[in-house]
């Protein structure tokens, strides 16, 4: 049987937080206007402390999307007890345009991994109508699926990852020695 070389597939994205997807809307995800998000590349915690700019793709702004970021490693990959971590929730994004445009169900947290590397989602949904969406009750053992499913969002139309682990104290480490 031929192994897949989707990056979402190799990292275990499709598997431990979607279900098998065709991407049909483009998703560009970009921190500080220069560290752009592509599949497996990894982004220090430092790179990562302000809210990404987003940009979504779509036919027209009549077509309204969901945005989810979540830490699927949460709080270490070894014991993801915390899967998944809610880090940003935007929703009725119109296409063609960016989260910016969007409401902010749940604001921006940056991720900052203590142990181990952490994979970082971006999952976008087209939504059937602009919809209300209440923020869940925490951020800690989010589902996207099953979030996907109370909101009637139905499957992804675009996903992607970065890794991201703990940014050393190169200062501190220097004062060590």
């Amino acid at each position: 049987m031929p192994r897949s070389t989707d990056p979402l597939v190799v990292g275990r994205i499709i598997g431990d937080v979607l279900d098998p997807f065709t991407s049909c809307v483009s998703l560009r995800v970009a921190y500080n206007n220069c560290s752009e998000v592509i599949n497996c590349c990894e982004l220090k915690s430092s790179q990562i402390l302000n809210r990404p700019r987003v940009e979504v793709g779509g036919d027209d702004f009549t077509t309204f999307y969901t945005l989810v970021m979540v830490d699927t490693d949460a709080p270490s990959p070894g014991n993801p007890n915390q899967r998944e971590y809610l880090h940003w929730l935007v929703v009725n994004i119109p296409g063609a345009t960016g989260a910016n445009f969007g409401e902010e169900v749940v604001c921006y947290e940056s991720p900052r991994p203590m142990i181990g590397i952490h994979r970082i989602v971006f999952v976008l949904f087209r939504q059937s109508c602009r919809q209300t969406i209440y923020a869940p009750g925490w951020r800690q053992n989010f589902n996207t699926r099953d979030f996907s499913e109370v909101s009637n969002l139905g499957l992804p139309v675009a996903a992607t990852y970065f890794n991201c682990k703990r940014q050393h104290d190169s200062a501190r480490d220097e004062r060590r020695r």
